[in-house]
């Protein structure tokens, strides 16, 4: 796949405070890219950098193997913090204005308020709009002139639990429609349901990054539970056992690599015990999160 983003180096100082340190990235076409990591972490900092907001203190990024140009940025669409709207203007209207300034096909007005499902309330003013309606609306302005790459800042900032879902569906059309998404999130369920990719920071660093798909991958966790005084006894004895701990009325075993819960109940049964609970817990992107900034924790 075309690499549309390279990141080498990035750094930005405040004075003394340093934002971003050393940051290296690689975004490939087509994926979904999320930016994950604690307030203060260098998200918007970095987003900001990219978009030509503010200017790096040291290292380069490169979009589409060019470095940052008025003509690449017209291939990249962006919603960073609050977008300005006229309150008193429509929908329809703002996005027109959007879409001179932009020097945009006014034709593509349509089609966006479609995908973000604005059409019933495009002649609505702007003020009327419910901050899930605004959000949309301003998602629907950075596609206005049909850019290859999104980047959204906190896309789900303030929203209720109905228009976090809303914009979710949202950023699947947009990614099925072929577009990279770039996105700053601390909704780290959010991260895991429409990302294909993700990166860590913490304080200005990278700590990890890779596929969400590798999520949860390798050794496995599984709760079990089996009508028999001697289970944890039995447990300990599974060569495939890496840890034995007593979870409430079940036992969670901690499988070491390559073992999984068929192993482990086809060993119980052998030792004449039949499993009355037994369920693999799969590791949320939450939980490997905390362990990685748990890993990177400085001294």
């Amino acid at each position: 796949m075309q690499t549309v983003l390279s990141v080498r180096g990035l750094t930005k100082n405040f004075g003394r405070l340093c934002a971003v340190n050393q940051l290296n990235l690689e975004v490939k076409a087509g994926q979904v890219f999320g930016m994950l990591g604690p307030n203060g972490s260098g998200k918007t900092t970095t987003l900001g950098m990219l978009m030509g907001v503010t200017n790096p203190s040291a290292g380069e990024f490169s979009w589409f193997g060019e470095a940052p140009s008025h003509t690449i940025r017209k291939r990249i669409g962006a919603v960073l913090e609050h977008p300005i709207f006229y309150p008193y203007l429509s929908g329809q209207k703002n996005l027109e204005l959007n879409a001179t300034i932009k020097q945009a096909d006014p034709a593509n007005i349509a089609k966006v308020l479609e995908l973000v499902e604005l059409t019933a309330r495009k002649d609505h003013k702007y003020r009327t709009y419910s901050l899930g309606m605004k959000q949309r609306l301003a998602i629907a302005s950075a596609l206005v002139n049909d850019p290859e790459i999104l980047i959204l800042d906190e896309p789900t900032n303030g929203l209720d639990p109905m228009g976090i879902a809303e914009i979710r569906q949202i950023i699947k059309r947009i990614a099925a429609d072929g577009k990279t998404i770039i996105l700053a999130s601390h909704l780290l369920d959010e991260v895991q349901k429409v990302c294909t990719h993700y990166a860590v920071l913490r304080k200005g660093q990278l700590v990890h990054s890779g596929p969400v798909d590798d999520v949860g991958k390798g050794e496995e966790l599984v709760e079990v539970n089996a009508y028999h005084d001697d289970l944890g006894l039995i447990l300990q004895r599974f060569e495939g056992a890496k840890s034995v701990k007593k979870d409430g009325a079940n036992y969670s075993v901690q499988m070491n690599e390559g073992f999984h819960s068929h192993d482990l109940n086809k060993f119980l049964f052998s030792n004449g015990i039949v499993v009355s609970y037994l369920a693999t817990q799969k590791k949320s992107l939450e939980k490997q999160f905390l362990e990685i900034l748990s890993e990177n924790k400085p001294a």
